[in-house]
């Protein structure tokens, strides 16, 4: 009976232990799912960024590590682009897309067309908050503006691009693309149309320019930027008033093709030439980039008004940066039917314009657009 009686204490005791030891791996495995559920409702809930690369600088390599400004732009692939951020997952839940692989001094028209369908497309997909879109520097600012003026959509969209590629000492890409990821599934950027972070900075698509060609501080509006993106965190100081996106007349989704538009610079000794040559090639109108407040040279005057004689719309700009085009100041433009281009740079005239024409505008809707865009 002792016997007996002891081996049922032990017994006891075993199953006990047995009862406690299981305790905490119950718990534990109790845990583990709410921990696994709550790690998956966090990757859902952050924002879904799209990055759209269409290559350039940022997408770049230069053969040695001292090599800032000596380099081949679109070599980098978009997935090892993102691969190498993971920090991008603090921000959102970012997904990438290669649209194109070119340098963007060599973006055409028909890129222009491409992409911003593309970018429509996307701001359409309800599990798509934000798009991004990676740009070389040298023609980023018209892409930006022209996607400012077709892409119906109050989500952010940010196109950026680097100074500098990523192989170099100095290379600012990594965080111009990590602020634009930011910016871009933040609820604060909504509505505010196309921008352009780079720099720390937070411009609207219409007013920045490339002011710089070799320093990281390239891109400048005259009229200050909207904000700047702090570790991710937005800091805004004012808001765009021109039309854009939503209240936009233009729609990429109804466009197919961009009719032909060019630009002629002025410059002394300048010679009609070129506009003769433009307008026999199928220009449908002319940006003429001026001096001063859009001034045109004597013998260029009649020359244009002989063009517009034909059909063909002028549009007078300045070559001169910072200021704007006064209507009637250099040039009776009321008396030769002419267009100013008010603060638009030439290049970016020239993207207003096109649009323009898709819809049949005359020169008093085309002044109206200058004003209002």
């Amino acid at each position: 009976m002792a016997f007996q009686s002891f081996r049922m204490s032990v017994m006891a005791a075993a199953i006990a232990f047995a009862g406690f030891a299981a305790v905490p791996a119950l718990s534990l495995a109790q845990d583990a799912s709410p921990a696994a559920n709550a790690a998956a409702a966090q990757t859902a809930a952050k924002p879904h960024v799209v990055v759209l690369a269409t290559g350039g600088t940022i997408a770049g390599a230069g053969a040695s590590a001292v090599n800032s400004a000596t380099y081949t732009a679109a070599k980098v692939p978009v997935d090892k682009l993102l691969a190498g951020l993971p920090e991008l997952n603090n921000y959102a839940r970012v997904t990438g897309e290669q649209v194109f692989q070119i340098a963007s001094e060599s973006f055409t028209n028909d890129n222009l067309l491409t992409l911003a369908k593309r970018v429509s497309a996307l701001a359409k997909q309800s599990d798509v908050d934000g798009i991004v879109i990676t740009h070389g520097t040298d023609t980023l600012a018209e892409t930006a503006y022209f996607l400012s003026l077709t892409v119906h959509t109050d989500k952010p969209i940010v196109v950026i691009g680097s100074m500098r590629p990523g192989t170099a000492l100095s290379a600012d890409g990594a965080l111009n693309l990590v602020d634009a990821v930011s910016v871009a599934g933040a609820k604060d950027a909504k509505g505010k149309g196309v921008l352009v972070t780079m720099n720390d900075e937070i411009q609207t698509a219409r007013d920045v320019n490339k002011d710089i060609n070799i320093q990281t501080g390239a891109f400048k509006s005259q009229w200050g930027p909207l904000g700047m993106v702090v570790e991710g965190r937005n800091y805004w100081f004012r808001a765009p008033v021109k039309r854009h996106t939503n209240n936009s007349e233009f729609n990429i989704d109804s466009i197919d093709k961009l009719p032909q538009v060019d630009i002629v610079y002025a410059y002394g000794n300048v010679q009609p030439t070129a506009v003769n040559a433009l307008v026999d090639s199928g220009a449908k109108a002319i940006v003429h980039a001026g001096t001063g407040n859009g001034s045109v040279a004597d013998r260029m005057v009649k020359p244009l008004q002989d063009v517009r004689s034909k059909g063909v719309l002028i549009v007078r700009s300045s070559r001169v940066p910072y200021g704007f085009v006064l209507r009637n100041a250099e040039q009776p433009d009321d008396k030769y039917d002419w267009v100013v281009a008010h603060d638009m740079r030439p290049e970016k005239a020239r993207i207003l314009t096109m649009l323009a024409l898709t819809k049949g505008a005359n020169t008093k809707e085309l002044q109206r657009m200058f004003w209002e865009y």
